[in-house]
C-alpha cells in the first residue's frame, strides 16, 4: 500500500527557515573562501577548512530543518542517529574537497569542474544518506529522472557557489550569491523529495530509531552554534569588517600581455619618464656619416 506522504505539515515555516539556514552557511562559507585568497599562504587551509564546515553544516541543518516537517499519514517516523551523524560529516568533507580544489587551483575551468562536482555530489550525497537514516513502517522508493534532476541541480548550484567565492569580491555581492546558492539547494532538496514514494508493509511494532523532535533538534544545536561561531569570526575579522578584502582584491595585479618593447621605442620600465609621470623627452636622431664606397679588403 502505498502512504500519503506530506512534506509540508508545519506550513511554510519549516521551507523557510531551512532556505535561510542554506543562505547562513552559504554566506559565511563564501565569504571565508574569498578571504582565504587574500592572506598569505600559511592561513588559507584554515579559511578554506571553516568555509568548508560552514557550507556544509548549513546545507545539513537546511535539510533537517525542511525533514522536520516531513511526515507520513498514519505512520511513526524515526532516524537512525549514526547515520544521521554520518550524512554532517559526508557534506564537510565533500564540501571541503571542492572547496580545497578551487581555492589552490583558482577559477579555471578544470578546477571549477572538479570542485563544483564533487561538492554537488557531496550535497546529494548527504540528502540521500540521510533519507536512507529513516525509520519507518514501509520502504522508500525513488524515480530516476527525478533523482538525476536533483542532482544535476545540486552540481550546478556547488559550481556556481565556487565560482561566486573566486569571482565576486564585494559584500553585497556574496550575500547575492548565498542567497541564489540558498535557492537551489532548497531546490535540489525539495526536487528530491518529489522523488520519493513510500509503499507502507502493514501496521506493526514501532520502528526502531529516536522520533524527529528528539533526536534531529538536540543535534542541530551543534551545527547551529558552529554556524554562529563562525559569523562572529567573519564579521569580527578586520578586512571583512572595514572592507578592506574588496580593496585588496581591486589592488592586486591581474594578468595581462606583457609589455614587450619594439625596435626603436623604449619600454617603460621602473626607471622611464612615464613611470616618474614626467612627459618623455625628446630625442634627437643623428644620422651616421655616409661611408665611401668599399675595397676590396673591406670586402
Amino acid at each position: 500500500m502505498q502512504g500519503t506522504v506530506d512534506g509540508f505539515s508545519y506550513g511554510l515555516v519549516t521551507p523557510v527557515v531551512a532556505y535561510l539556514m542554506a543562505c547562513l552557511g552559504g554566506a559565511l562559507g563564501l565569504r571565508c573562501t574569498t578571504r582565504s585568497l587574500l592572506v598569505e599562504n600559511s592561513w588559507r587551509p584554515g579559511w578554506l577548512a571553516l568555509g568548508s564546515a560552514a557550507i556544509g553544516s548549513g546545507i545539513w541543518t537546511m535539510h533537517f530543518v525542511a525533514m522536520m516537517g516531513f511526515a507520513v499519514e498514519g505512520v511513526p517516523v524515526r532516524y537512525d542517529a549514526a547515520i544521521t551523524f554520518a550524512s554532517l560529516g559526508l557534506a564537510i568533507v565533500m564540501v571541503g574537497i571542492g572547496i580545497f580544489i578551487v581555492g589552490y587551483r583558482g577559477a579555471t575551468v578544470m578546477a571549477l569542474f572538479t570542485g563544483g562536482t564533487i561538492t554537488g555530489l557531496g550535497v546529494a550525497s548527504m540528502h540521500y544518506l540521510g533519507m536512507a537514516g529513516m525509520r519507518l513502517q514501509g520502504s522508500l522508493r525513488y524515480d530516476t529522472f527525478t533523482v538525476s534532476l536533483s542532482v544535476v541541480i545540486a552540481v550546478v548550484a556547488a559550481t556556481a557557489a565556487l565560482w561566486a567565492a573566486v569571482q565576486v569580491r564585494g559584500f553585497l555581492w556574496s550575500l547575492g550569491a548565498s542567497l541564489v546558492m540558498g535557492l537551489a539547494v532548497t531546490g535540489m532538496h525539495y526536487t528530491g523529495m518529489a522523488a520519493l514514494d513510500v509503499h507502507l508493509h502493514g501496521s506493526g511494532s514501532l520502528p526502531a530509531g529516536d522520533p524527529p523532535a528528539e533526536l534531529l533538534a538536540p543535534m542541530m544545536i551543534g551545527p547551529l552554534a558552529f554556524l554562529v561561531l563562525a559569523g562572529v569570526v567573519v564579521m569580527f575579522d578586520p578586512l571583512m569588517a572595514t572592507g578592506a578584502d574588496r580593496q585588496r582584491a581591486e589592488q592586486s595585479p591581474r594578468p595581462g600581455p606583457a609589455l614587450v618593447p619594439r625596435p626603436g621605442i623604449p619600454a617603460h620600465g621602473p626607471g622611464s619618464d612615464a613611470a616618474r609621470g614626467r612627459p618623455p623627452r625628446r630625442r634627437t636622431f643623428v644620422p651616421a656619416p655616409p661611408r665611401g664606397p668599399r675595397s676590396r679588403l673591406d670586402r
